[in-house]
């Protein structure tokens, strides 16, 4: 008899499992959570994968263009994928994207020379645009009262996914430079394979023809500039993006070439990092913006931002830097106080167009940053590495008076 029940639980357990994995949403935040992973997995490796492509001695210069490459065609395609999706179908174009980001990885795998790897991480920003498509399919099947809730998911796997992606980019890279593209692209097969069997449509096809100016990615930031006292906003949310960039950017470079970091090392510290961040992010943003208003909690985070940066800059042993972490996540909590003070200024029926505006900026921010600082990188990298964490400082600097100049009334613009 215990036997027969034992069957029957196993019998059940495997029904539940089986029954989510045929859940819709399921597969959209799997193929969330593999984004981050793809975003994430190549920042440990990808020096020494492009010192093995160019055979150069100096590669801050090609981690600034790879990076920015991939911004770049995501900023393009995030709303021409989103209005295909309108057009077509979510389905079609998730698969399509799932495909491609298979086929992206393969080709980096496989790159002997810079221009392949160029265009793997070209197909790799592109299908990456299919998180505007994801966003979609989860208002399509979610009531209004459950959208909110599973947003939140949405945002919690991508920083599972972004914690992941650098520890086991490191961990694999160590092995075999290649691996972890190759590891990358099988679990993008398996969830396009899961996607093809199981995940339905969620939105009737429009047979209409597709609005094309609509696909421009910079028309959100005409009607911005049209509004009076958006622009110096902008300006400070641009300024917080763009100096965040310096990490992704000079992280690794940085790593290996004060503390002689293997790829593991750098995974490990970009891991950490990423929990801090969600930590900081999940627990404190909320309760310290209650309690010191936007504006203060600005400048803490500024401030955070600022000490961590000077530290790093005058760091010499590896274990600093797990110390700094804390005080460098803490930095953390600007940005998502700059955008709810920014957010109380803009009437509310001009909410959606100012988020546009706000996705507009990062995006353009990830394809300037990296440019930039690889530059600032790449001329003090030989005489001091940690030079380049004092650039954060500079820029700080440069949006401290901004933020004590504003002038704010609540709901005024766009009235």
């Amino acid at each position: 008899m215990k036997e027969i029940q034992k069957i029957m639980k196993s019998a059940q357990n495997y029904s539940a499992h089986m029954k989510a994995l045929q859940n819709p949403l399921f597969v959209i935040f799997t193929a969330i959570a593999l984004d981050a992973i793809g975003i994430g997995l190549i920042f440990p490796i990808l020096p020494e994968l492009l010192r093995e492509v160019t055979h150069a001695g100096n590669v801050a210069p090609y981690i600034g263009i790879t990076t920015a490459l991939y911004a770049f065609m995501q900023f393009i395609f995030s709303p021409v994928l989103g209005s295909l999706s309108d057009r077509l179908g979510r389905r079609p174009v998730l698969l399509i994207s799932l495909c491609g980001a298979a086929v992206s990885y393969i080709f980096m795998a496989f790159s002997s020379q810079l221009w392949m790897l160029l265009i793997g991480r070209a197909i790799a920003g592109l299908t990456s645009a299919n998180m505007a498509v994801a966003t979609a399919y989860i208002t399509d099947i979610s009531p209004e009262e459950q959208r909110a809730g599973r947003f939140g998911i949405f945002n919690a796997m991508f920083g599972i996914g972004f914690i992941i992606g650098p520890v086991l980019g490191g961990l694999l890279g160590d092995y075999w430079l290649r691996l972890p593209f190759m590891v990358a692209a099988g679990l993008n097969t398996c969830n396009m394979l899961l996607a093809l069997l199981v995940l339905p449509e969620s939105h009737k096809p429009q047979r209409r023809n597709i609005d094309w100016a609509a696909l421009n990615p910079l028309r959100p930031m005409k009607w911005a500039f049209s509004m009076r006292g958006l622009t110096p906003l902008i300006l400070i949310f641009f300024i917080f993006s763009f100096s965040g960039e310096v990490y992704g950017t000079c992280w690794a470079l940085w790593g290996m070439d004060t503390f002689k970091w293997n790829g593991l090392w750098i995974g490990l510290s970009l891991g950490t990092f990423g929990i801090c961040q969600a930590l900081v992010q999940g627990l404190l943003t909320g309760p310290a913006v209650r309690r010191m208003g936007e504006r203060t909690a600005i400048f803490t985070g500024i401030a955070c931002a600022c000490l961590a940066a000077v530290l790093m800059a005058f760091a010499r042993q590896s274990w600093a830097v797990f110390v700094i972490m804390p005080v460098f996540a803490l930095g953390g909590i600007g940005n998502p106080a700059l955008q709810s003070l920014a957010t109380k200024q803009v009437d509310m029926a001009k909410q959606g167009q100012f988020q546009g505006v706000l996705t507009s900026v990062i995006s353009l921010s990830a394809i300037i940053g990296p440019l930039v600082f690889s530059s600032v990188y790449f001329l003090v990298q030989k005489e001091w590495p940690g030079a380049v964490w004092l650039s954060v400082v500079v820029v700080y600097m440069i949006v401290v008076p901004l933020v004590a100049s504003l002038r704010l009334s609540p709901g005024s613009i766009g009235r």
